[in-house]
């Protein structure tokens, strides 16, 4: 695997950690500029908002821009959107920071995986998708619990500004590791718009609204979830999520290995085995040991249905694939926040702090069934080439 995968890995670690940091330091944060903490929660709302719509726009004005230049750009909006926020003397402006940084991930990502998938072989595409996200999986296991201790130690500008210079060590090393990959010749906006309009395409993305989404109507409740159903202490929870991250870790490793051999097969098992455990999950949230275990799964589960997806993403938008993958990261930015959203509400509505598990189980269920449809209709249009271009022997009957 090229050494270039390791700069855009060291990129995607920071997106990672500048994501969800904030969740641990919310107080810190809600004290500093005297408001509520579901104020101060608007940052990550913010930010998963920004991600969805600079994803396509960020992307759409880059078209024309060498695609390792597009990089380089993404990752200093990253850092002025993080001392930004650093600096910021209200809260207003720190919405603002997080505002630019919103504007990076969609099109790093977008541009970053094509970019990995070219640098490889056809065969090792979904493999080199995976270690380029693993910085992403191990900014959950290292970035995020070891910014948050900072931030509560040491204050919480002390953290952006530190992920700040994540960014910045990115950028040398894209600057330095990442090749200049020429665009396709004749690929314009209206191709990469165009691309978006394929069936495929769209139910690619519905999976990863759908799919992922399932993962984070979970997650984003863990907390009550573990302290008042579990029986957690509020301070083992960093340790959950901590598990929880080694478990995206393995499986986006598992993910991307197994992808690039059988495609479909591994989107049905993710998904299948993310629906399963996540209505597992219901009954498992009753005991610490078996509570534990499943947040290691689910995480195990949740990942592995990312470097299929957006394998699934890039193969069918081939001609034209940087806005399609980069609206593949809104989606799932999209899912994260409908999930969040439905979890709540259940929650509201007085079925318990376990009733988002469903929620997920359901979403991972219903992406199941996209992606048994998707195979279908690719199984259709097999058929029909087949029979529009027939073979030699058959051809030759015919003429006779």
């Amino acid at each position: 695997m090229p050494l270039a995968l390791l700069a855009l890995a060291i990129g995607t670690f920071g997106l990672g950690t500048t994501e969800f940091v904030p969740m641990g330091l919310l107080p810190q944060v809600a004290a500093d500029f005297h408001v509520t903490i579901p104020t101060a929660g608007l940052m990550v709302t913010v930010y998963a908002l920004g991600v969805m719509l600079g994803a396509p726009l960020m992307t759409a004005l880059g078209t024309k821009m060498p695609r390792k230049r597009m990089l380089m750009l993404m990752l200093g909006l990253f850092v002025l959107g993080n001392l930004l926020s650093a600096l910021a003397p209200s809260f207003g402006l720190m919405m603002v920071g997080r505002i630019v940084t919103s504007l990076a991930p969609g099109a790093f990502f977008g541009i970053g995986l094509v970019i990995a998938a070219e640098l490889v072989a056809p065969e090792k595409k979904a493999s080199a998708i995976a270690i380029t996200l693993t910085g992403l999986t191990v900014a959950n296991v290292v970035g995020v619990p070891l910014g948050t201790y900072i931030g509560q130690a040491a204050g919480w500008r002390t953290t952006f500004v530190l992920v700040a210079g994540l960014g910045v060590i990115g950028l040398l090393g894209i600057a330095k590791l990442v090749p200049e990959l020429p665009r396709p010749e004749g690929v314009h906006l209206r191709h990469e718009l165009a691309a978006l309009r394929n069936p495929q395409v769209l139910l690619a993305l519905a999976m990863t609204v759908l799919g992922f989404g399932g993962v984070f109507a979970a997650i984003t409740y863990i907390a009550p979830m573990m302290t008042h159903v579990a029986g957690f202490s509020d301070s083992a929870v960093t340790w959950l999520l901590i598990l929880f991250g080694i478990g995206m870790v393995i499986g986006n490793l598992i993910g991307g290995k197994f992808a690039d051999r059988a495609l479909i097969p591994m989107l049905y098992t993710a998904l299948g085995g993310l629906a399963v455990v996540l209505g597992v999950f219901t009954l498992t949230a009753h005991s610490k040991i078996l509570a534990a275990i499943t947040v290691l799964v689910v995480g195990a589960f949740g990942f592995a249905t990312v470097p299929p997806l957006n394998k699934r993403v890039l193969d069918h938008a081939h001609s034209a694939p940087t806005l399609a993958s980069a609206v593949n990261v809104g989606a799932f930015n999209l899912g994260n926040a409908l999930a969040a959203w439905l979890g709540g509400f259940v929650i509201a509505a007085g079925f318990g702090y376990t009733s988002p598990n469903w929620v997920g189980a359901l979403m991972a269920a219903s992406a199941v069934g996209l992606a048994l449809w998707s195979a279908a209709l690719e199984r259709r249009d097999q058929r029909t080439a087949a029979n529009a271009n027939p073979g030699p022997v058959h051809s030759e009957l015919t003429s006779c």
